[in-house]
């Protein structure tokens, strides 16, 4: 216990990093799947098929090849990324593939009646997937998508491979300087500490994905009580 008090602030800016490339890395993939999961239900074959290509890439590579690969390669073609910015593209881009996964799977779990009422009613297409089918194919991408998140922010530790000075990393800098400096071994302690910080915010993720699938329960059944 000692040594984490003794090294707090360089914990505290290690959590940093790791909510902050947590916090880019959902973001991205965020975007990526909405686009592309979207993308994937227009009727346009070869839009189809670009966005299946790019999905069975990405989702065929293991996570740590593919944060390799974005931070060794990237410099053979002129882009010299910064660690942060290489694991940011290299968890994204896998978490954007499975993403899409997720979201035109949801978009098609929606009854094709809802799209011929909807056009019936002289819609656009951008109207009838906000309105219409964004709101029921929520119930079904929720659960998924933040599975997905949550194993997305776990694999930020994932930074500390190609030099990250996220959580992980600085945690294990703390071990081997305390092993050899003072002749004691402080990995329980530390990576106790690293595994409850992981807990609190893969929790704190379902915990929110609860609530929202409770109040998507909730807009879902009152309506039906107010025409009862």
């Amino acid at each position: 216990m000692n040594v984490i008090l003794e090294n707090w602030l360089v914990i505290a800016k290690g959590l940093r990093m790791t909510l902050a490339l947590a916090g880019a890395v959902l973001a991205c993939t965020t975007v990526i799947s909405l686009v592309f999961g979207v993308l994937a239900t227009l009727p346009n074959r070869w839009l189809k098929l670009a966005i299946h290509g790019y999905v069975e890439l990405f989702r065929s590579i293991p996570l740590i090849v593919n944060v390799f690969c974005v931070f060794f390669v990237a410099p053979m073609f002129g882009l010299d990324l910064s660690p942060f910015v290489a694991a940011t593209v290299g968890l994204s881009l896998w978490g954007g593939a499975n993403g899409t996964v997720v979201v035109s799977g949801g978009i098609a779990s929606v009854p094709p009646h809802q799209w011929k009422s909807a056009a019936a009613l002289g819609l656009r297409r951008w109207q009838i997937y906000r309105y219409v089918i964004g709101p029921q194919s929520m119930g079904a991408i929720l659960p998924a998508y933040t599975g997905l998140l949550t194993l997305l922010v776990q694999s930020t530790a994932l930074g500390a491979l190609i030099g990250v000075g996220e959580f992980l990393k600085v945690s294990q800098n703390i071990i081997e300087r305390a092993t050899i400096m003072q002749g004691q071994n402080p990995a329980f302690e530390v990576y106790g500490l690293v595994l409850a910080v992981y807990f609190v915010i893969c929790s704190a993720l379902s915990a929110l994905s609860r609530y929202l699938e409770r109040r998507l329960q909730r807009e879902r059944v009152r309506p039906l009580s107010t025409q009862g």
